[in-house]
């Protein structure tokens, strides 16, 4: 038997548990005797004094410092006496093969039932290895996407139904068209079309030829991973894999990278990919949420002590929640929370998304001096890192600036 070493230590410590308590047992028993036998002495000394005081061998002083004696003699053996230290009418080696029977027979039943019998040990590197070895034999894809649930299509309103059939009609008759490719591409995704936006999107990625960028492949790993059910495959990977080849920093790229490991039981990459995702983003990204509702979990399987951090600066919900307030109160809250997030900013740093929040902000308060102000010193900031750059952009026009 492959674990006879494991059954061979547990009888031992069975059997050496079974002495003790028998020894125990067999202990309390002697000493409760003992101490009936003591107290028996006394009694007798305590009659016989009464047959000496009757027969008029000893005065009534004597008999009464006797009785004293003998009386506090008792009491001192009484308080000695452990409470229930009387012997018990049951002999100790039964009690004890009882109790035996009860907590050792108990927990190898426990152990059977929750424990692993058989099950060898894990170190930390095994576990790695064969976590490793499962992620390299996962399902492909296809065969993802043909266990995956089937969900009901969307309800779609007849009219937004006839302008994606344009789009189609569009797209078919401009096969190249970089716009209409990715607009199809979502809309595909939205109602289910998972094939069809693949398709769309993959075209998309070969139209783009070099100029493709890092979100592409994101996007394309993103619409294999919602029609695989939210699992990440091999070939999502690969696109994920290059999104982050062209970008390192594309922030959907490493949160599903972070998702195929925490799949795969690599709770240590997944943790590392998250934990720097989620300290470079800012409340608004769209993948703040998930992280934050399963982050400390992931932790704590990869043996890391996190907290999650505070949620810092304006977001959209604190702004739904100022509509609320009066004219006066809206306006202190929000410029106390722009202020606070320029400062911080302005002395910790962010990542882009705090920046773009920061300058969109700004705009929001009609401080376009100020808002173009965090925009030059974002630009100094992530000066050579394009996709940073273009974000930032994107986040002046939509302020109203000139960038």
């Amino acid at each position: 038997m492959a674990d006879w070493g494991f059954w061979a230590a547990a009888a031992l410590i069975a059997a050496v548990v079974a002495a003790l308590l028998v020894r125990a047992l067999g202990r309390g028993r002697g000493e409760a005797a003992a101490a009936e036998a003591d107290m028996a002495v006394y009694k007798d000394q305590m009659a016989e004094v009464e047959r000496d005081l009757a027969r008029g061998t000893i005065s009534a002083e004597e008999a009464k410092r006797l009785r004293a004696e003998v009386g506090r003699r008792l009491l001192d053996l009484d308080r000695q006496r452990a409470p229930g230290a009387a012997a018990s009418a049951a002999p100790a080696t039964p009690v004890a093969a009882l109790v035996a029977l009860v907590v050792l027979g108990g927990g190898l039943g426990a152990y059977r039932y929750l424990g692993s019998p058989g099950y060898p040990d894990l170190p930390i590197e095994r576990r790695i290895a064969m976590a490793d070895d499962r992620m390299a034999g996962r399902p492909a894809q296809a065969e993802a996407v043909a266990a995956a649930p089937k969900l009901a299509p969307p309800e779609v309103p007849a009219e937004t139904m006839q302008l994606i059939e344009k789009l189609r009609e569009t797209v078919a008759r401009r096969p190249d068209d970089p716009v209409g490719l990715e607009l199809l591409a979502r809309n595909e995704t939205a109602l289910g079309n998972f094939a069809d936006a693949e398709a769309a999107q993959r075209h998309l990625i070969a139209v783009k030829g070099g100029t493709v960028a890092a979100a592409d492949h994101s996007a394309l790993a993103e619409i294999l991973i919602a029609a695989a059910g939210g699992y990440v495959s091999p070939e999502a990977e690969a696109e994920l894999t290059a999104a982050l080849s062209l970008d390192p920093k594309d922030g959907l790229a490493r949160y599903y990278a972070g998702l195929m490991f925490v799949q795969g039981g690599r709770y240590d990459r997944g943790f590392a990919l998250w934990s720097g995702l989620l300290e470079e983003s800012g409340p608004d990204a769209p993948w703040t949420e998930p992280l934050r509702a399963q982050i400390e979990e992931v932790a704590w399987r990869a043996g890391v002590n996190y907290r999650l951090p505070e949620v810092t600066g304006p977001t959209a919900g604190d702004m739904a929640a100022a509509a609320e307030m009066s004219e006066e109160e809206r306006q202190a809250m929000i410029e106390g929370m722009v202020t606070q997030l320029s400062d911080r900013l302005a002395s910790e740093g962010g990542g882009v998304e705090d920046w773009a929040r920061l300058i969109r902000s700004q705009a929001m308060l009609e401080r376009l001096e100020e808002a173009q102000k965090a925009y030059d010193a974002a630009v100094a900031e992530f000066q050579g890192q394009p996709a940073e750059l273009s974000f930032l952009r994107q986040a002046a026009v939509e302020a109203g600036l000139n960038p």
